[in-house]
């Protein structure tokens, strides 16, 4: 999907064209250039390098100093030296350590082209993913059904005895290291031991192979008296999953619902482009034409001084239809209408009887799954329920630097209230820790049988309180949940996709 693209080696940086699949994202059937200029920031006591090393680490601090969401205050390229880091990651961690972050960032990164992949609906993982229930046993927390997890018999809610030979307990850092490399490393095989409900074990061995992703994990509609909800469990907002939300909203329209639970507690995010389509399935078409949310760019794009753009080139048809050479610099970055910054509702299907909608959430739903929270709050009953979600109204697009795609902060959206201001993530109306012993669409697993309750009844049940799962393994509820994280390799991101106007 990525193609290479050739740079002289003698300059200060080596600025590499569009990554591909951000290009497809654009359906505007773009290629990267075959060449691409270089461009030296002015009055640097910088001197050219062959070093590739070097190259990058003086591309991301320069792409950061017009691009960075909060690049505003940045020091020169002398003063902070990107050369002087070891390396990439480096580089970036003293970006997001600058004081005009405000600590806020949590969101950049370095990737190798696997993000990409993903985004488009393809996987080249064991299909599943784990973290520690309440008593501190380690569990599969859901499982993509075309995946050669699925194929193995794994089940979400087994629990996951050991990995590559080793116990689950985390006594140590070894342990810690040995469940991150076994269940998130490239190894080509995995193997565990699982402990089914039925309290009978299993050994089984898994292989790494690629899989198309259906992010859609469940869904099903229940009678609440007399409501019809629907519920359905999304896990990513690739590309390729419109015509599958449109066909899951095709059926609730069909079955008569008037609520809906929306199950997005392990989803950190995708594609804009789907999270817009998605809540045009959901919002009343009384919104149409009104303001779903904006755009806003960095200052410098906005005011067109990005120049280090035009490095990102690519092909793309012009509004006359004609295909020629463009970059990003061709963009328009300004928070209106005409620049395509600012999108309105146009609702999507015939499912226009919804009165609530419910969120079920955790620390993990981050980005472009909180922009659909975010598009819905000021226009319909917004119910969120599980525990507070990580907080990411910040997204990019992806810069292509040599072999690596490069993703810092660019962007901040707002709602209809011109609210977006949720970097501490947002508050849930009840919070109810994840309940993994139990797969989806069980109405007694804790996160939907609360919406269910709160369906039947217009009240959330009372004995669920924080923390109410309380270990029965002498470990804290916050000590799992601290533990959890370091075992969050999920995506968080808000990735620009939409068709963005030239200038």
């Amino acid at each position: 999907m990525l193609r290479k693209v050739n740079v002289p080696k003698s300059f200060l940086c080596f600025l590499i064209g569009v990554a591909g699949f951000l290009a497809s994202c654009k359906k505007n059937n773009v290629e990267p250039d075959a060449d691409s200029s270089p461009v030296v920031e002015s009055n640097t006591l910088q001197t050219p390098t062959t070093n590739r090393d070097y190259l990058t680490r003086d591309s991301i601090f320069l792409y950061a100093k017009q691009t960075y969401f909060w690049n505003v205050g940045m020091p020169s390229y002398d003063t902070f030296n990107p050369r002087k880091y070891a390396n990439n990651n480096q580089v970036l961690a003293a970006l997001k350590a600058l004081p005009s972050t405000g600590g806020k960032d949590k969101y950049s990164f370095i990737d190798d082209g696997t993000v990409a992949e993903q985004l488009g609906g393809v996987s080249g993982n064991y299909g599943f993913s784990a973290d520690y229930d309440a008593s501190n046993l380690l569990r599969v927390k859901y499982v993509y059904a075309t995946s050669p997890a699925a194929a193995a018999g794994l089940v979400r809610g087994y629990q996951i005895i050991r990995v590559n030979g080793r116990g689950t307990s985390r006594t140590s850092q070894a342990d810690i290291d040995n469940l991150n490399d076994g269940i998130f490393g490239n190894n080509p095989t995995i193997s565990l031991t699982i402990e089914k409900p039925d309290h009978t074990t299993q050994d089984l061995v898994i292989a790494r192979g690629s899989y198309n992703i259906n992010p859609i994990l469940y869904s099903n509609t229940y009678t609440v008296g007399a409501k019809k909800v629907g519920y359905i469990v999304f896990n990513s907002f690739t590309t390729n999953s419109v015509p599958l939300l449109d066909a899951a909203f095709k059926k609730f329209n069909t079955d008569g619902i008037t609520e809906l639970v929306v199950d997005l507690r392990y989803n950190g995010g995708g594609s804009v482009a789907t999270s817009e389509a998605f809540t045009n399935l959901i919002a009343p078409a009384s919104q149409n034409g009104k303001i779903m949310y904006t755009t806003y760019w960095t200052k410098t794009m906005q005011d067109n001084q990005a120049t280090i753009l035009q490095n990102q080139k690519f092909y793309a048809k012009g509004t006359d239809g004609v295909t020629r050479l463009y970059s990003f610099f061709d963009y328009s970055y300004k928070p209106t209408a005409a620049a395509g910054n600012q999108e309105v509702f146009a609702k999507r299907g015939s499912l226009n009887s919804l009165t609530r909608v419910y969120f079920l959430v955790s620390g993990g739903t981050a980005s472009a799954s909180e922009l659909l929270i975010n598009n819905l709050k000021p226009v319909m009953d917004v119910k969120l329920i599980g525990r507070r979600t990580y907080g990411k109204p910040v997204g990019f697009f992806s810069i292509r630097i040599d072999k690596n795609d490069l993703y810092i902060p660019q962007f901040q959206t707002k709602n209809q209230a011109d609210f977006g201001d949720y970097f501490d993530g947002m508050p849930v109306d009840k919070d109810v820790v994840d309940d993994l012993t139990k797969d989806f669409g069980d109405t007694s697993e804790k996160l939907l049988a609360q919406a269910l309750n709160y369906s039947a009844t217009g009240s959330f049940t009372s004995y669920l309180k924080d923390n109410a799962l309380s270990s029965t393994s002498g470990v804290s509820r916050e000590l799992i949940d601290y533990a959890n994280e370091k075992l969050d390799h999920e995506f968080k991101g808000m990735i620009e996709t939409r068709k963005m106007k030239f200038k």
